[in-house]
């Protein structure tokens, strides 16, 4: 964009040096001809991360000692199963990136989190390197990148983690998708300056965090781009599924650009590092 936007200066300077060549003067009370201002449209193409705590917690919270807790003589400790990580694997404090500050959940809804959180261990289903869905694979430790041509109709958002993969459809509404999926079916089209992405037909087997925040089946995302400026993007996400939560609720955070000349998303195949939790029982003679 940068590039057309000088290629549209430099003609303009050039037809104006001709023009006075032609004439064999200059007025100066005359108004030099308009440029296209740059549009503000976002470049999505690029490797992006994020820089806050949501993927621990989208709500606020403070620094905890584990992911799993039991209850101790004074308060919360480690569970035993996660007691040798010590400090790293404590939980870091985070503000929250939800706009209504916490998740409008149901009763029963509210229920269910809190028996997640209470959990996790065992519930949340990145332990078993499943794909993260929307949107919590955009605010995960791991950077993602977009690649988007719209002359040929195509957009492909490839994430580090799990090596879990978005088609986005441009053009016409896709309709409804043939399967649910971890990732949904995604429609994206511009909104203004915008780039909105629907997300629909996820699984509903998704977590939002390492909280026990939960995507439920049939909720609706819609996810929305906006520029800030060239390595800059204001995400937001508002989710709809009105048996799950009173209200649409919508998270807010900034995308960043990585810069370097050799940015790129790395492997993180994490298949082969959880075959042991879930198959060494299998094994002939078990691993102690």
């Amino acid at each position: 964009m940068k590039a057309l936007f000088s290629a549209a200066a430099a003609m303009a300077l050039l037809a104006g040096c001709a023009t006075a060549q032609s004439t064999g003067t200059a007025t100066t009370t005359e108004a030099a001809p308009a440029v296209a201002e740059e549009s503000a449209r976002p470049d999505l193409n690029g490797v992006w991360r994020v820089n806050n705590r949501a993927y621990y917690d989208l709500e606020a919270h403070h620094a905890r000692h584990a992911m799993q807790l039991r209850e101790g003589p004074y308060g919360p400790l480690p569970d035993r199963r996660v007691l040798a990580l010590g400090a790293i694997g404590a939980v870091p404090a985070g503000e929250s990136v939800v706009s209504t500050g916490d998740i409008p959940y149901t009763a029963d809804a509210l229920e269910r989190r809190d028996a997640n959180f209470e959990n996790w261990i065992d519930r949340d289903p990145n332990i078993k390197c499943y794909q993260p869905g929307v949107p919590r694979a955009n605010y995960m430790p791991f950077p993602f990148q977009i690649i988007m041509n719209e002359e040929q109709g195509q957009m492909l958002m490839a994430y580090e983690y799990a090596g879990a993969v978005r088609n986005v459809f441009l053009g016409d509404d896709p309709g409804e998708a043939p399967v649910d999926s971890w990732m949904g079916q995604n429609y994206g089209y511009w909104d203004g300056d915008d780039f909105v992405i629907e997300v629909k037909y996820q699984n509903g087997q998704t977590w939002l965090d390492r909280a026990g925040n939960f995507l439920p089946y049939g909720a609706e995302v819609t996810e929305r781009y906006s520029r800030i400026d060239d390595n800059h993007i204001r995400y937001t996400a508002t989710i709809v599924e009105p048996e799950t939560y009173t209200e649409p609720w919508e998270i807010s955070m900034v995308l960043y650009r990585q810069i370097e000349e050799d940015a790129q998303i790395l492997e993180f195949n994490c298949v082969e590092f959880v075959e042991e939790l879930l198959h060494g029982h299998l094994r002939r003679e078990p691993l102690d």
